[in-house]
């Protein structure tokens, strides 16, 4: 079996299993404060353009976006997010877990617009009992989205704009933010995005990394005592300088552009095939996230060698299904996926 569910059922890129075997026995301070962390928070500092720039390491998305947007908020504020965005949908309520609401809003591409939210804080706050609902304070998007689909500069410009206008802070989720960054519908560079975002993580788990997430913050507010909210979520890791190591290695000599992309191209490989063969797409994504509507029979035939992620009911013959690749995807094993579905 193939398999193409989703981007992390490898484990980690062999440079980075390297530099951890050739490290594994040396002593170093606890908790993220040792040399590792600190030169892996410099290099992305200088890929962010800004020295200023806060980084934390933690171990996974879902811990990474609950202990941001819990410690953004107050008891009474929640976070405004597509309806189909990752903590509204995939992470078991762990946001609402710490009592923060999330206020999902329409969208059929996975992406908000800077409009939408600020029709909601508006009806929020010219709604006479404004003080019995909870408090629009943040916005969260996700950048690929879930359905695979990017901001443009414009739009996160947009949002940014809207956001300071209101006072809201806005968060990215860049769980799988290398391959947006490398998708060619991208016009943004990570500048942009630490420039326009109070706050937004850097994906390691899903792009070459064994686990990890670098979560980068951009204003004063939000960076104060954070590492106090990082314990008390139970996210400070103890030998810290493994997720240090790996955010190290990953941007060094561009390595984190360079697997990224490679999940791209094997991505536009699929895609092409599955163009050719005339199936249509739930969403159009020019990510490593691909979205083809298949006739039920075929996918019958191509989940006895192939792994995919069932995504919705379409008609009573056809299914919308998700094939992902990613930094280790093998053309071999693409190649194996396209003769396949040139079969059918």
């Amino acid at each position: 079996m193939i398999l193409f569910q989703c981007d992390y059922n490898e484990g980690a890129h062999p440079k980075i299993m390297e530099r951890l075997m050739a490290t594994n026995m040396e002593q170093t301070v606890g908790y993220g404060e040792d040399e590792y962390c600190a030169q892996a928070a410099a290099k992305i500092r200088k890929a962010c353009g800004n020295e200023n720039l806060a980084v934390h390491f933690l171990v996974g998305g879902t811990q990474t976006n609950m202990t941001v947007i819990d410690a953004a908020l107050r008891s009474h504020q929640g976070v405004l997010c597509a309806v189909s965005g990752h903590i509204n949908v995939h992470e078991t309520g762990a946001v609402e877990s710490c009592g923060h609401k999330v206020m999902g809003l329409p969208s059929s591409d996975g992406k908000i617009t800077a409009l939408q939210v600020e029709a909601a804080y508006l009806a929020h706050v010219n709604d006479s009992s404004f003080e019995h609902m909870v408090q629009p304070k943040m916005v969260y998007i996700s950048n690929p989205t879930e359905l695979g689909t990017v901001y443009t500069k414009k739009e996160l410009t947009d949002l940014s704009k809207t956001c300071r206008k209101y006072g809201l802070y806005l968060f990215l989720d860049g769980a799988r933010l290398g391959y947006g960054l490398a998708s060619k519908e991208n016009d943004m560079t990570l500048a942009d995005i630490a420039s326009l975002c109070n706050v937004f993580y850097i994906g390691g788990t899903n792009i070459g990394a064994l686990f990890g997430e670098a979560v980068v913050i951009n204003n004063s507010e939000l960076a104060g005592d954070f590492r106090y909210f990082i314990k008390q979520k139970g996210g400070m890791l103890a030998k810290g300088r493994l997720l240090g190591l790996q955010f190290d290695t990953l941007f060094t000599d561009h390595l984190y552009e360079e697997i990224s992309a490679h999940a791209i191209a094997m991505a536009d490989k699929l895609r092409a095939a599955f163009e050719k063969k005339g199936y249509p797409y739930l969403v159009e994504s020019g990510t490593n996230q691909i979205f083809p509507i298949i006739p039920d029979a075929d996918l019958e035939i191509l989940g006895k060698q192939f792994g995919y992620c069932y995504q919705e009911r379409v008609d009573a013959a056809h299914s919308a299904v998700r094939f992902c690749t990613s930094w280790a995807t093998t053309e071999e094993n693409v190649d194996a996926l396209v003769a396949a579905i040139s079969e059918l």
